[in-house]
């Protein structure tokens, strides 16, 4: 698909290298088998990014918020990152809880992350794709990201959107 030329210096204008936090929300997953967190760590530094911060909690909104305000920079504790990638949490049954513990601390959203995420879902495993709160925005500078916790999903997140984009949308949220 070709681009703007707007887009491509945009593009190129961006940061090569971007520090990151990755975060797994689960109330089952251990270090040994979050399949999904060590996923997106190592797509991510194959494309050349820093994880300075791993984690993985259960599905509680308290802990998922003091995550994301540490290294958003509001809270002491952490490094402020670039960007913050969440795993799991998005679906809709009672112990679900990310969806709203993230959409509560978001500065700015960005709703085409969700909605591009569930449009290529939908292509993969039809109208299921609905069942995913997938939501992207700022906490202040910091861009979030919040996809579904299967390999699957962080797969499509990561390779088709997050990566592509990711330089390019930090860039935009910290100009002055």
């Amino acid at each position: 698909m070709s681009q703007s030329p707007s887009v491509d210096q945009h593009r190129s204008e961006s940061p090569a290298s971007l520090t990151l936090a990755v975060l797994t929300v689960s109330d089952t997953r251990t270090t040994a088998t979050d399949a999904s967190g060590a996923l997106i760590v190592e797509l991510a530094e194959v494309a050349g990014h820093r994880v300075v911060a791993r984690a993985i909690v259960p599905d509680e909104p308290e802990a998922l918020r003091s995550f994301l305000e540490v290294h958003a920079g509001r809270r002491p504790g952490g490094p402020p990152v670039d960007a913050i990638l969440i795993t799991g949490g998005t679906g809709v049954s009672p112990r679900d809880q990310s969806y709203e513990a993230v959409s509560a601390l978001l500065t700015k959203t960005i709703p085409g992350f969700g909605e591009l995420f569930r449009m290529l879902s939908y292509q993969e495993i039809g109208s299921a794709c609905m069942l995913s709160r997938a939501v992207g925005g700022l906490v202040d500078s910091a861009v979030v990201l919040l996809m579904p916790g299967s390999r699957a999903a962080v797969e499509l997140a990561m390779t088709k959107i997050i990566l592509p984009e990711l330089p390019h949308l930090v860039r935009e949220a910290r100009k002055t």
